[in-house]
């Protein structure tokens, strides 16, 4: 009996990480990219990429939903782009003499946001109903979305024309910001060997009914008391930092993470716990989503953010400072 099937949700586990292999057949390095992409589906969030041209944040989110099974569609965002034609419009029909509805492209299971900070903000704020309700209405008309749904989105940090900054209240949508950086020398070396001949094609593991199923399954993960209070004494600190010994913090936070953040901690952390094939979270389930999770949530002060401070060592020097409870799980339970 292989260890996966000896553990709690083994069987999920081992299909899980059937599927991460698969996507590093075609992704090269970039495993923390891929890992959080996972997380983010059983999480039931959105994932926002952000990194330079090239790093494979599109091949990555294509190949996922390859992997994983269910529709898919690729959205290039523009600045002339208009809410219609992501959500539908009304169509009027000469022939009969009436309107009729055509659904947009984002009523897939898999959305791919390309270059999602070129839109305008009627865009956006489109694209907002669809990822906080799952729905679009059109003509006093709801239409829910299929199930299971993500955004997958990518943005380009260094670009400046065109580019229209995403409002605080749809960064917050986001489960994870995941930063993409560039390969290392022996990486690159393999995406010669591996993209100059014919790519290697992803092959389907999941559907979208087995990953519903997940999602419960992720659901379904304990969350001990002393975990849940660790997670809040988490959030509390950027919110007041002083009470938690981080005093030096107050010229930095102009505004604390969200209850979102809260939320989000505790359902990535059982993502990730359901991944590694335990059936409980741990404290360091929740330490290793926390930057991902948090640090596109904080509010800067306005000296923080001329003096180039990075809201990812605010949240690592957070971790730093509240300490994780020490937890005894009882594997007979």
């Amino acid at each position: 009996m292989s260890v996966a099937e000896e553990l709690p949700g083994g069987n999920d586990a081992a299909l899980l990480r059937q599927s991460l292999d698969e996507v590093r057949r075609v992704i090269v390095g970039q495993d923390h990219m891929v890992e959080r992409l996972i997380v983010a589906l059983l999480a039931r969030g959105h994932c926002l990429l952000e990194g330079v041209p090239g790093v494979a944040k599109t091949l990555a989110a294509s190949t996922l939903a390859t992997v994983v099974g269910g529709t898919f569609a690729r959205i290039q965002f523009t600045p002339d782009l208009v809410p219609s034609d992501i959500i539908g419009t009304r169509v009027f029909h000469p022939s009969n003499e009436k309107f009729d509805v055509e659904l947009g492209p984002v009523f897939v299971n898999f959305l791919l946001a390309d270059e999602i900070n070129r839109a305008p903000a009627k865009v956006q704020s489109a694209l907002l109903e669809v990822m906080a309700e799952r729905q679009v209405t059109l003509a006093g008309v709801t239409h829910p979305l299929p199930k299971p749904f993500i955004v997958l989105a990518t943005q380009n940090p260094i670009e400046s024309e065109g580019v229209y900054p995403l409002p605080e209240v749809q960064r917050d949508r986001f489960l994870f910001r995941v930063r993409v950086p560039h390969p290392t020398a022996h990486e690159e070396l393999e995406i010669l060997h591996r993209m100059s001949v014919t790519p290697p094609v992803p092959e389907r593991v999941l559907d979208p009914a087995k990953l519903i199923t997940l999602q419960k399954a992720a659901e379904d993960v304990s969350v001990h008391q002393l975990v849940a209070d660790y997670v809040v004494r988490l959030v509390m600190s950027t919110r007041n930092p002083g009470e938690y010994g981080l005093a030096e913090l107050a010229d930095t936070i102009e505004i604390g993470v969200s209850p979102r953040a809260t939320l989000g901690l505790v359902s990535a952390g059982r993502g990730l716990a359901l991944l590694r094939g335990r059936d409980y979270l741990l404290p360091d389930d929740v330490r290793d989503v926390a930057v991902d999770v948090m640090s596109h949530r904080l509010m800067l002060t306005f000296d923080a953010l001329a003096d180039g401070v990075d809201p990812e060592q605010v949240v690592r020097q957070i971790l730093h400072a509240v300490p994780p409870p020490v937890v005894v799980w009882n594997q007979n339970r």
